[in-house]
């Protein structure tokens, strides 16, 4: 009995372990196919992922027939809807002379459905790359709640009024009815409560309500409710891109407060004048950093923030900025037209942009990771030299290969300071709109 048991086990144990490995696997391959996938009007893309998926490419969205696209050098012209059938086994091939929308509607070894994907034909976007440091300024919507603590009551008690009320990144929009959007303003309203309850309106998440806090008089005789706030950042980073009505792309990567790690709720922001004054090179646990000067005068004004994203943040430059880009604008590269191989990023180490060599090692889909979907690594002599890797302040640093704009330098790893991540330009476009 003993040794059926242990046979019975065995076999339920081999049985969920395969279970376990079999849905890791479908999990890798669904993660390995994008949920979109972009293709230039009027050009043959071809895909290869090699998975054991088939589908069906169905109408596109205005509800026409397959008209005007061709599979695999086949006109679809005259099919009946949804019938065009794709192995992903095998290389595929699709040109399409219409801007719009198709499916494909995936399915596991051809039986079970699995994954759709859309596919959308775009015209040619081209950028211009600017490589160039910007001073950032943003302004919160509201004030920002960065932590709350004890302070010594008139009594002599220890007391916290704001714990268990507020919580780190929270946002207060306004307090008895009253708009509040800097630190002063905050604190001026709970010093002027008389120890009276304050209605906060707060955002936390998504949703939005009021709570009530009670302030009390510290031993200074001031009404405090014991949190700490900011209204504000302030850092520098590297322009990525500049389009042809004046729009921008920066970083790759959102602003975020590093006490509660999370993007700032913007208001607005402004650009202004840097200049890189110090560079402290990176080595194996120790990020560098670029040391610039801000200079936070409206003469100095380069341009507006409008959108604060974890693809980046994006706006509209001046005229004093549009003068200073100079590169010629180039097309972007989709994502499946991105390969491991040499590549070059645009950034300015020693006053002026310039061009220096990597390797990109690795391309990701995984939307979970939007801007960490490139691994690449410094491999510029030069560059090393003076830096020693990426470093802090280089994020934005567009990244160019075979004469298309592939995106943008984003993090570095820590521990590897010649490598680091990327994100690919049509995700800072899509983020950007």
């Amino acid at each position: 009995m003993r040794v059926k048991t242990y046979k019975k086990l065995l076999w339920i144990s081999l049985i969920i372990t395969c279970l376990v490995l079999i849905g890791m696997w479908i999990v890798t391959i669904y993660q390995r196919i994008p949920g979109n996938i972009k293709i230039r009007l009027g050009e043959e893309q071809v895909f290869r992922f090699g998975l054991p998926i088939t589908g069906d490419l169905s109408e596109d969205t205005s509800g026409d027939d397959l008209e005007a696209i061709t599979v695999n050098g086949m006109k679809q012209s005259n099919i009946p809807k949804g019938s065009v059938h794709i192995d992903l086994n095998e290389p595929v091939t699709v040109k399409s002379e219409a801007e719009t929308t198709y499916q494909i509607k995936l399915k596991l070894f051809g039986i079970i459905p699995f994954k759709n994907v859309d596919v959308d034909v775009v015209k040619d976007t081209y950028l211009k790359p600017v490589g160039q440091p910007v001073g950032i300024y943003l302004k919160t919507e509201g004030i920002l709640v960065v932590g709350t603590g004890e302070f010594t009551a008139v009594d002599g008690n220890v007391v916290s009024p704001a714990e268990y009320v507020l919580k780190n990144g929270d946002y207060i929009f306004e307090v008895n009815h009253t708009k509040v959007n800097t630190k002063s303003e905050f604190v001026s309203l709970v010093e002027a409560s008389e120890g009276e309850p304050l209605v906060m309106h707060i955002k936390r998440g998504g949703e939005e309500f009021d709570v009530e806090v009670y302030p009390q008089k510290n031993q200074s005789g001031v009404y405090k409710v014991g949190v700490w706030v900011r209204d504000n950042a302030q850092g520098i980073g590297t322009m990525t891109y500049v389009d042809e009505n004046g729009k921008f792309g920066a970083l790759g990567h959102g602003i975020s407060d590093v006490d509660v790690n999370q993007n700032f709720y913007l208001k607005g922001g402004t650009l202004y004048d840097t200049e890189i004054i110090a560079i402290k090179k990176g080595s194996r646990g120790n990020p560098g950093e670029m040391t610039g000067m801000i200079s936070y005068t409206d003469s100095h004004i380069l341009g507006t923030v409008d959108k604060n994203t974890e693809c980046g943040i994006f706006g509209t430059c001046n005229d004093k900025m549009l003068s200073r880009v100079e590169e010629e604008a180039l097309p972007i590269a989709l994502k499946q037209e991105v390969r491991k191989g040499e590549a070059q990023i645009f950034c300015t180490i020693n006053g002026e942009p310039e061009y220096f060599d990597i390797e990109i090692k690795e391309i990701y889909n995984d939307p979970k990771t939007v801007n960490k979907g490139i691994v690449i690594e410094i491999t510029d002599t030069e560059l090393l030299a003076q830096t020693g890797g990426i470093v802090q302040g280089m994020s934005g640093a567009p990244i160019i290969q075979d004469g298309r704009f592939v995106g943008a330098v984003t993090h570095v790893l820590v521990n590897e300071p010649r490598r680091g991540y990327g994100i690919l330009a049509e995700n800072m476009l899509e983020a950007a709109k």
